[in-house]
């Protein structure tokens, strides 16, 4: 274990900071430190908060950390956050709510840039959610950017997600229930003091009812709250207790940590795969030539990407790893 590995572990916040920020940077030492502290994650317990902008997440978030602290648990915060078209950055609104627990040393709050990434969450989203669980964050919360229906990457990094519906903001049954709606564990109509809250309720239970559990499956509660008073948190958290017990059951907390382990696997081949392709075909000096057939509409690109996956990589790896050069028989060019 190198020395920002150690000190992540004995929970010291700057070599944390230092590490999420060079993950997000893409910086290769980060990676390998990282690889040293996966062994020591999977401890922390992940509540996913999603919705439309202007749910209200953010001051849910910081009720929810409030609560959490009371309880005398140690709190991560990753704040999904719109990218500055200026600096590329995120831009730090979640934090200006936050501010009462930015000198509480139980609470460490990360703000990422989506830097284009789509799903609500953000490309480093899981490393950095990795090195709040190793420095010892017992729960961590993840708030998503906002982007509405296609905001679903994040059932798939979070124990509990909250699916915030506020109403009079056209989030009503029938605009989201194909999406958004669909990745809920909890329910929550934010803002419920506002006129409509109670058909926003109706609209939602009634979509639980009509969809088919098996037995011993959970049900998706439907909880009002105003999270700008404090109202209805308390018995949120009751409610994101009972999931909690429901996910530890033996058989569900397996199945859960097999799909977390999926998904990470398949977002890092991804990237890597992807860059590889790329400095493959521009090594070779056939970046250019496909991308000026596919602008003079000589070829297209769903031919081109599948003869760089069968000659790039299924060749390497049938050859038992041996180096195969990407203008032999039946190449993209």
């Amino acid at each position: 274990m190198n020395a920002a590995g150690r000190e992540i572990l004995a929970g010291n916040t700057r070599a944390a900071a230092r590490l999420m920020r060079d993950l997000d940077d893409e910086i290769p030492a980060a990676i390998r430190t990282l690889k040293q502290l996966y062994r020591h994650t999977g401890r922390a317990y992940i509540l996913g908060v999603t919705g439309a902008p202007g749910a209200g997440k953010s001051t849910l978030v910081n009720r929810i950390t409030t609560r959490l602290r009371k309880r005398g648990k140690s709190v991560g915060i990753v704040a999904i956050d719109p990218t500055s078209p200026y600096s590329g950055g995120a831009i730090l609104g979640d934090r200006i709510r936050m501010q009462e627990h930015a000198l509480d040393e139980g609470v460490f709050i990360k703000s990422l840039a989506t830097r284009g990434h789509l799903g609500g969450l953000s490309r480093s989203t899981i490393d950095i959610v990795n090195v709040m669980d190793a420095m010892g964050k017992e729960i961590i919360l993840i708030e998503t950017v906002g982007v509405g229906q296609d905001e679903v990457e994040i059932v798939k990094v979070a124990h509990t997600n909250l699916v915030l519906v506020v109403p009079g903001l056209g989030d009503d049954i029938q605009a989201i229930k194909a999406g958004i709606l669909e990745i809920a564990d909890i329910f929550v109509i934010n803002k419920a003091d506002r006129d409509g809250a109670d058909k926003a309720m109706r609209e939602i239970e009634t979509m639980v009812s009509m969809s088919s559990f098996k037995e011993g499956e959970w049900k998706p509660p439907v909880l009002s709250a105003v999270a700008a008073t404090d109202k209805g948190t308390v018995e949120l958290l009751e409610a994101v207790d009972r999931h909690q017990e429901y996910i530890y059951r033996e058989g569900n907390l397996s199945r859960y940590r097999r799909e977390k382990a999926r998904v990470e696997l398949v977002e890092i081949l991804k990237t890597r795969l992807i860059e590889k392709a790329v400095a493959d075909l521009d090594a070779h000096g056939l970046l250019d030539p496909l991308l000026a057939d596919m602008a003079n509409k000589r070829k297209d690109p769903y031919s081109i990407s599948e003869k760089v996956v069968n000659h790039s990589f299924a060749f390497h790896f049938l050859n038992g790893g041996r180096k195969k050069s990407i203008k032999g028989k039946g190449s993209p060019r």
